[in-house]
This record gives C-alpha cells, structure tokens and sequence, in this order.
C-alpha cells in the first residue's frame, strides 16, 4: 500500500505533466496564427555633433543623431500566447575595416504590451493626435490620453526624436556613407520560445514587408549644440491615490 507521501508525489507528477503538455500546445498553437507585418521607415533629420554624448562620458566624440518618420501595422503579431513585444530601431553602417560585420546601434525602442498584460510603467503609451486647444480636458478625455488611439501593434510617428545617441567604438562618425535604418522586434510569448524578426516566410507567417530605410550618410560635423533625446512614452507614474498613469517629461 502506497503512502501518503508517494500518492503526493505522484499526484504531483501528473500534474507538471499535464501543465507542461498545455503549455507546449498553447506554444506551438501561434504558429497556425498568419501573420503578415509592414512598416515604413524613413529618415527626417540626421545631425553629426563632437562632443560628450552622455554625462558619464570621459572624452568628447563624435556622435550622432537621427530623426525619422514610422509606421507600421504589426497588430497581427498579438495573439493569445503574446505577452509583449519589444520593438527598436537600429542604424546598420558598414565598419572602418573591410572584411568586419557592419555596425549596428540602436537609436530607438518601445515595449508594446498585449491587452492582458498587468499595466507596467515600461510600457509604451502612444502619443495623441493633436487635439484643438479649445477642446475641454475632462476625466474621460484623460483616460483616453494614456491608452494608445491606435490598435496594438500600429504606430504613426511623425519627425520622431530618438532616444539614444549614435556612438561608434573609433569615434568618428561624420561622412560615413551607406547607413540604413531598420526596425526590428522580439515577440515575448506567455509560453514558450522568444520569436525575433523574421524576414522570409514560414508557412503562414509572412516576412517583414518594407522595415527598412533608403541608405543616407551622416553629414559633416555641424554646430557643437545639445541635441535632446526622446523618452517614448515611457516612465510613467500613477497619481496618488489615482488610476490614470501620468506621463512624464519628454525631455531626456
């Protein structure tokens, strides 16, 4: 006769079997999901300036700064196993040396969270069109402001600052050519594996349509001014006492 402290053990054992085999099912579930991304790219403003581009740098150098225009339609990458998905935006330009990988660095990043996600003061929050000044601001209109107009996974970003600066590891930046803005993601499922972008197609899951940039180059040095960086939305504070998150400071 079995004791009780076998019976819970086995009992126990059916149990992570049984989860473990939902879980793989709900995993490999999403592949039957189509998925058909897009998005557009393109470059507004690109400024080359030297000096110290963060307040921990020990030494001036030339850095970067890039505007741009985006949008995209990746509502088809949420379904019911999506938690998250971090999108960014890197520059890619060729390295100094030939033979070497191309350089990539991110100027741009947003983590855009599914409707059942726990709200998390990380989580991007798309900026309102612009509304009249006249209009009244009433506990509603507020609410709304902090929830994004559009559906998950669309984005329409005009002249949009960056969050980071470009740095490059000689420190020189100015006149490099062949230099290409891509967007890329990683999908962060409930369950399962990470899924990152994906530019073929895989059975029902279509490759990234546009996401890409026309080549530009970084101009000449221009004036040594301060070029402030964009937040995103993201920082994010509750009112005491309150429900609707309040945005912060869009300065960096």
């Amino acid at each position: 006769m079995h004791s009780a402290l076998v019976r819970v053990q086995n009992v126990f054992g059916f149990f992570t079997t049984v989860a473990f085999t939902v879980a793989t099912l709900i995993a490999l579930s999403t592949f039957i999901n189509p998925q058909a991304p897009s998005a557009s790219i393109k470059l507004r403003n690109v400024q080359v300036v030297r000096g110290r581009p963060h307040y921990y740098s020990y030494k001036k150098e030339e850095y970067a700064h890039i505007k741009f225009d985006l949008d995209t339609d990746l509502f088809e990458l949420f379904n019911w196993n999506t938690k998250q998905v971090f999108l960014y935006i890197k520059a890619v330009y060729p390295a100094t040396k030939p033979g070497l990988p191309p350089s990539e660095a991110i100027i741009w990043d947003a983590i855009l969270p599914a409707s059942s996600a726990p709200w998390h003061q990380n989580h991007y929050i798309h900026p309102s069109p612009k509304k009249s000044s006249s209009a009244k601001k009433t506990k509603k209109a507020a609410k709304q402001a902090a929830e994004s107009p559009y559906p998950r996974g669309i984005l329409h970003l005009e002249n949009q600052r960056p969050k980071y600066q470009i740095t490059d590891i000689s420190g020189k930046l100015q006149n490099r050519t062949d230099v290409q803005l891509e967007l890329g993601w990683n999908v962060q499922p409930w369950v399962g594996a990470l899924v990152w972008t994906n530019w073929r197609e895989y059975g029902v899951w279509q490759g990234l349509k546009g996401g890409k940039s026309e080549t530009f180059e970084f101009p000449a040095i221009g004036a040594g001014k301060k070029l402030d960086t964009e937040k995103g939305k993201e920082g994010h504070r509750l009112m005491a006492g309150g429900e609707v998150p309040v945005g912060g400071d869009k300065k960096g």
